[in-house]
C-alpha cells in the first residue's frame, strides 16, 4: 500500500509540474504576441526604440524557450524518463519456483548514501525451468558502492553488486550476466549455491 500511495503521489506531482510548465508556456506565448503587436503598431520608431524593443523581444523569446524546455523536462519526469537522473534497468534470472509472483518480491538498491526502492516490472518464464524478474531503480547519488538486494518473501535474500562507476554512462544493450554476490536462505546462516542466480543490467 505504501508503494502504491507513493506512486499516486509521484503521479500527482508530475501532473502538477506539467500543468505549471504549460501555464508558463502560455504566459510566454502571450507575452511574445503582446510585444510583437505593440512593436508593429508603433508608427514612429527611433533607433533607441528599435534597440529597446529588440532587447525586449529577445528577453521574451528566451523566456519562451525556457518555458518550453521546462515543460519538456516535466513531461519526461512524469513518464519516468527524466534525463537528469540515470536509472538501472535489470533482469534477474533464477529458478522458476523461487518466483511464484512478482508481488512476492521487494527489491532495494543499497548504497553508502541511501536506500532506494526499485519498481518491479514483471516475471518472464524461460524454457529451461528458470524465470526472469525485471525491474528498474533510479540512481540518485554518485557512488560506486551499489548493491541490489532482492527479498523474496519466505524464500531468501539475494544480493547483487552492481559493477558500475560512480557516474555511469547510458547503454543501449544489457551487459553480461553476473552471479549473485550473496544468497541467504531463511535458515539462519545458510547459503545457497550461486550458479542459478544471475543478473544483467543497463543504464538508462
Amino acid at each position: 500500500m505504501n508503494s502504491l500511495s507513493s506512486l499516486f503521489s509521484e503521479a500527482a506531482e508530475g501532473q502538477l509540474g506539467i500543468l505549471m510548465s504549460a501555464l508558463s508556456g502560455i504566459a510566454a506565448a502571450l507575452a511574445v504576441a503582446l510585444a510583437m503587436t505593440v512593436y508593429f503598431r508603433l508608427s514612429y520608431r527611433t533607433w533607441r526604440d528599435v534597440a529597446r524593443h529588440g532587447l525586449a523581444a529577445l528577453a521574451v523569446l528566451a523566456l519562451f524557450a525556457f518555458a518550453a524546455y521546462d515543460m519538456r523536462n516535466a513531461a519526461l519526469a512524469y513518464l519516468g524518463l527524466n534525463p537528469s537522473k540515470p536509472a538501472v534497468e535489470f533482469e534477474i534470472r533464477m529458478p522458476r519456483e523461487m518466483l511464484t509472483a512478482a508481488s512476492d518480491s521487494q527489491i532495494e538498491l543499497h548504497t553508502d548514501r541511501n536506500q532506494t526502492l526499485a519498481l518491479v516490472d514483471g516475471v518472464r518464464d524461460l524454457q529451461d525451468g528458470r524465470a526472469v524478474l525485471r525491474g528498474a531503480v533510479a540512481l540518485n547519488h554518485r557512488t560506486a558502492d551499489r548493491v541490489l538486494v532482492v527479498n523474496l518473501s519466505g524464500k531468501g535474500i539475494f544480493e547483487f553488486r552492481l559493477r558500475l562507476p560512480a557516474e555511469p554512462h547510458r547503454s543501449a544493450q544489457f551487459g553480461p550476466w553476473h552471479l549473485a554476490d550473496r544468497i541467504a536462505l531463511p535458515v539462519a546462516g545458510s547459503l545457497a549455491p550461486q550458479d542459478g542466480y544471475t543478473i544483467r543490467y543497463r543504464v538508462l
